[in-house]
């Protein structure tokens, strides 16, 4: 479960790296998605409509397993309302960033699922003191709070280097990811410690909008950055900017890479 908390906090590597593996995979693949005709933006909304009214009738029983400290218990049945609006969703009720709880609904960044995802947070009742609500993954406040637990070891995030290069044509920034654990994982786990510093640090939906190439960097790159520098350049691109510039080869010369993928 990802922690969102500001304090230290450890997450425990349990293929949570799903999104992040497929929605590279996805954008890379399938590209652009086909533009949303009127019929599908309304079955979308009904089906919207269908999950929120399940989820009232269900509301009580969530609440109870939450308060006991089972949240499992609801799974099956959270599974098959959200199936309602479509079945290649995934949700996972994680804890709020201003609510005590937080619904958090992915379409794993899949474009052609962008439809049903926008319904479902366009129809979602108002976040109060209880519940807030998410359409995409989203980032973590600090990434460098957070400790991943890989086979009983902590691998801090405060130790993760970015080295990235941007291109401003393209729109993305490709990365070169280091920890300095690195040395003593297996490919498995170190892929994942590429990738969930990412995810953790952009969320879900920035993260697939905005990292192109993926790299695992075995040793330091020259002049690379930090988790919180990096999220800024990435949303400074989002947002216009100019971010480094395009021709920038920062630690080029010192990287020694090898495919995140």
């Amino acid at each position: 479960m990802r922690i969102t908390s500001s304090g230290p906090r450890t997450v425990p590597h349990d293929g949570t790296m799903g999104i992040m593996f497929e929605f590279l995979r996805r954008r890379r693949g399938h590209g652009i998605s086909a533009p949303v005709s009127r019929s599908d933006g309304q079955q979308a909304r009904e089906r919207a409509d269908m999950f929120w009214q399940r989820w009232q009738e269900l509301l009580p029983e969530v609440s109870a397993a939450l308060g006991d400290g089972e949240p499992h218990r609801v799974d099956h049945q959270l599974a098959e309302a959200l199936a309602l609006v479509h079945p290649d969703l995934t949700f996972s009720l994680e804890r709020g960033e201003q609510a005590i709880h937080a619904l958090v609904v992915s379409s794993r960044a899949d474009p052609e699922l962008r439809v049903y995802t926008d319904a479902w947070k366009a129809a979602a009742p108002p976040s109060d003191s209880q519940w807030e609500y998410h359409d995409a993954v989203p980032a973590v406040p600090d990434p460098t709070q957070v400790t991943v637990n890989l086979h009983g070891t902590a691998y801090p995030l405060a130790e993760v280097r970015v080295a990235p290069q941007v291109d401003t044509a393209a729109g993305l920034i490709d990365v070169a990811v280091y920890h300095p654990g690195f040395a003593a994982l297996a490919d498995a786990e170190r892929r994942a410690l590429t990738f969930l510093p990412l995810e953790a640090t952009l969320g879900e939906r920035l993260a697939a909008d905005r990292v192109g190439r993926v790299e695992t960097a075995e040793r330091e790159p020259q002049d690379a950055i930090g988790l919180l520098e990096f999220r800024d350049l990435v949303r400074e691109l989002d947002a216009g900017g100019p971010g480094r510039d395009e021709t920038d080869t920062t630690g080029k010369s010192e990287m020694d890479a090898r495919p995140g993928e």
